[in-house]
């Protein structure tokens, strides 16, 4: 999403008033039409870098402006800076304009932007550059300090799909923001993401100072849905599907209920080592057990894995400590193809995934569309 960022630019244009320089020859072209009169709203060395730039024009139309991105009007009577400037950078705008006879007025501008008083950046973009990640897989931004103005950020965050998908950024705290799509990604395409963040007035004399740029790509669509009721998980690899036995947790206590809703694969691992320590609780035995084929799906220490024997219980009954036991033919199958951000839909529990208190968990599909444009700064 392409949003152009400028605020409070026409006051400037008024303000800034027609120069010598800005109307080229104030008498007659020789043809009998004055010639077109430009004026650049930017001027001197504290140019405000969130307010941008706009170039307008009385008696012809605009042909071209140079120097910064940004975009004409219809009639091509005015143009504006598609995203913000940089603080503290010099800027030179050369604009051209052509009256109605053809008389071609050229003006040019040189500018320096405000230094920011204090600086806003990005901490972290989760996935990484150059990642394949599952259609589930939301866009994380982490900044380096609060952002107070979050509509003004909100607004310089673009998402490029190659395949057009829409999503909408939704705040999770004043330092994290993430963007969801409204149904999952198409698979197999390449996003983009860019923050253009230089000169985004982020809170009080807070401004971003530079943007960021990252790329990755949607993998195979792994959609899975494993049925605590049924004991049977469905795995559904790009139009592939393929159904194995599962026992969910045993539900003997809350915490050996394995929650229910969508959740997102977040890392995997051929071995990994499991541990309760239950400390005197009634009912609750202590166990350290080596696991083998673990994708985990919840940080608060949920996998789907190959079971550790116990293979009678699959297809008939939960009787894990929470996690999703498979056979060794689904648990290979299911570790090889998993990425990250695949979905793994568990259902048929009374233990809400939505509900859990680790903030780390990455909810996002439990929330309703609604809720998730309610946490956007702009819808």
């Amino acid at each position: 999403m392409k949003i152009p960022h400028l605020t409070a630019v026409a006051a400037l244009v008024l303000a800034a008033g027609c120069s010598a320089s800005e109307a080229g020859t104030n008498g007659r072209d020789g043809t009998g039409a004055p010639e077109a009169t430009v004026r650049i709203s930017a001027s001197g060395d504290r140019v405000r870098p969130d307010q941008g730039v706009t170039v307008t024009v009385s008696g012809g139309t605009l042909t071209s402006v140079s120097g910064v991105p940004g975009g004409f009007n219809a009639d091509r009577t005015s143009w504006k800076t598609t995203w913000t400037l940089k603080p503290g950078a010099s800027y030179t705008v050369t604009a051209t304009a052509r009256n109605p006879k053809g008389k071609v007025t050229a003006v040019t501008r040189t500018f320096r932007t405000s230094r920011a008083a204090r600086t806003l950046g990005i901490a972290s973009v989760t996935p990484a550059a150059g990642a394949k990640v599952g259609v589930g897989m939301p866009i994380i931004v982490d900044f380096t300090g609060p952002v107070a103005n979050r509509a003004n950020v909100e607004k310089a965050l673009e998402v490029r799909a190659a395949k057009g998908d829409e999503g909408v950024w939704s705040w999770v705290s004043d330092r994290r923001v993430v963007y969801r799509t409204h149904t999952y990604w198409h698979p197999h395409q390449a996003i983009g993401f860019t923050a253009h963040l230089a000169g985004v007035r982020a809170a009080k004399d807070t401004y971003g100072v530079r943007d960021v740029r990252r790329s990755f790509t949607i993998g195979a669509s792994n959609i899975t849905v494993a049925n605590a009721k049924t004991h049977y998980m469905t795995v559904n690899h790009d139009g592939t599907v393929k159904k194995f036995k599962i026992s969910a947790g045993k539900g003997d206590r809350p915490d050996t209920i394995t929650t229910n809703g969508i959740h997102l694969t977040r890392e995997k691992e051929r071995v990994t080592t499991m541990r309760a320590t239950c400390q005197g609780q009634p009912g609750c035995d202590d166990y350290t057990e080596q696991v083998h084929l673990a994708v985990r799906i919840t940080w608060g220490g949920e996998y789907v894995h190959q079971s550790v024997n116990q293979y009678y219980y699959l297809g008939r009954q939960n009787a894990s400590h929470g996690c999703v036991r498979t056979t060794p033919e689904g648990a290979r199958y299911f570790f090889d193809i998993s990425q990250l951000g695949d979905i793994v839909d568990v259902t048929g529990t009374t233990r809400r995934f939505a509900d859990e208190p680790y903030a780390d968990d990455w909810k996002f599909w439990t929330v309703s569309w609604n809720r998730w444009l309610a946490g956007s700064a702009l819808h």
